[in-house]
């Protein structure tokens, strides 16, 4: 039997990988500059990874239940490896396409299979601590900027943005490719030590989920599309900062170029933490109150944020936005098990992240597209703000539906909320 903690540092170690994609920014200014392309042509990059990420954890999330995370972890390696390799190729080719085919396509399926394989079997290992077990992972994806920003940003001035590519494209495969081959699934009803399934008196109980569903099943819920928007809308704002922190930092509050590079690698610790943090969190006061008090403190932040000039309270701000940001992440897989069960929780994760997907493509060309036009990001902020009042709604009703069906279907849980799933719905 496999040590469940080193499963999770193997997770830690693919997300570590793939997360470098938050570190994007430090790529924009040197495209644009060497390039003459538009901050809305560079950041097409990012979005499109962003939107391959969520269609291949959709269309990959059956794949990863079905032939298991080392292969899928494998799988991951080859895509990102040599989708951020061949970004190099395309560096050298001064050919944008190839770098949206590169980075964007093939990385960003990558991105898709490295992101649920891992994460839906720490859920199946952590059923005590799915929080927890779901933050560590995510953090790695988190903390991947704080550690690929500097690096980057040196490479870039030491040897040029292409061989940049090529240092990174292979030191990920490799890194991702290890990690994978320590991979597995847990045995058909195991257990940690000192847990029961049922409270028998010969260990603690595992808590029950509120239903075992297939993702078919899971689709049809509104549940489902309750937990998609909120996270459509958290990355959406987020991300949309994200990409352009260095840019705006630098607008925003008058950051040096240098200073700003320094700020998008810190705010990465952020991100990390916020993942672990929240995760964690969630384990004790539950995952519909943290993704409440998501939207409750970034309302009045995303406000607020074009007016301040503080640079000790727009650090206070963006760090509270980047937390937040990865906290949504982490607790999601949690999130999805509690309502939906693990019979297809991988499959039912990718579904969720296209989310994520279509929010990597609006968030960041919306921004862009307002600072292109205005010269500035702050309408889109505002706008930004708009929308977490929208997903505040959203954490509420989501709510009334688990209550409504834990009063339902009480006592009998599983079979009568498979049932009620599929007939009602």
């Amino acid at each position: 039997m496999k040590n469940r903690w080193l499963i999770a540092l193997s997770a830690v170690g693919i997300h570590i990988s793939i997360g470098s994609v938050y570190a994007w920014s430090n790529f924009t200014t040197p495209l644009m500059n060497t390039f003459g392309w538009s901050a809305k042509q560079v950041q097409f990059t990012f979005s499109l990874a962003i939107l391959f990420l969520g269609l291949s954890a959709a269309f990959m999330g059956h794949f990863v239940e079905k032939h298991g995370p080392r292969k899928s972890g494998l799988v991951a390696a080859t895509f990102f490896g040599v989708g951020i390799f061949g970004s190099g190729f395309a560096v050298n080719a001064e050919s944008l396409t190839l770098l949206y085919l590169f980075y964007g396509v093939l990385g960003g399926i990558g991105l898709g299979v490295g992101y649920i394989a891992p994460v839906s079997t720490l859920v199946k290992w952590f059923p005590d601590r799915r929080g927890l077990a779901t933050g560590l992972a995510i953090m790695g994806f988190g903390f991947a900027a704080a550690i690929a920003s500097p690096i980057m940003n040196k490479l870039i001035e030491s040897v040029g943005i292409a061989n940049t590519f090529f240092i990174l494209g292979a030191s990920y495969f490799v890194i991702m490719v290890l990690s994978s081959l320590y991979l597995e699934k847990p045995a058909e009803g195991w257990l940690p030590k000192g847990f029961s399934a049922n409270g028998d008196g010969k260990g603690k109980k595992v808590v029950q989920d509120l239903a075992q569903l297939t993702a078919n099943e899971a689709i049809k819920t509104r549940r489902f599309y309750y937990l998609w928007l909120m996270l459509f809308i958290n990355v959406t704002c987020g991300i949309a900062v994200i990409s352009a922190m260095k840019p705006l930092a630098v607008e925003s509050i008058g950051l040096t170029t240098e200073a700003a590079a320094a700020l998008v690698g810190a705010l990465g610790i952020a991100n990390g933490l916020g993942r672990i943090g929240w995760a964690t969190i969630s384990d004790y006061i539950g995952r519909p109150n943290t993704y409440t008090a998501f939207f409750v403190l970034q309302i009045p932040i995303f406000f607020l944020l074009p007016t301040v000039t503080s640079k000790f309270i727009y650090g206070i701000m963006v760090v509270i936005v980047y937390a937040c940001y990865g906290g949504g992440f982490a607790s999601i897989p949690a999130y999805i098990g509690d309502l939906f069960g693990t019979k297809q929780l991988g499959a039912i994760h990718g579904y969720i992240l296209t989310a994520w997907s279509a929010a990597g493509l609006v968030g960041p060309l919306f921004a862009a597209y307002i600072k292109d036009k205005t010269g500035s990001y702050a309408g889109s902020l505002t706008f930004f703000a708009g929308l977490f009042v929208v997903a505040l709604v959203v954490s509420l009703l989501v709510r009334i539906d688990i209550r409504q069906l834990r009063e339902k279907n009480a006592p009998s849980i599983y079979p009568s909320i498979a049932r009620e799933n599929v007939q009602s719905k």
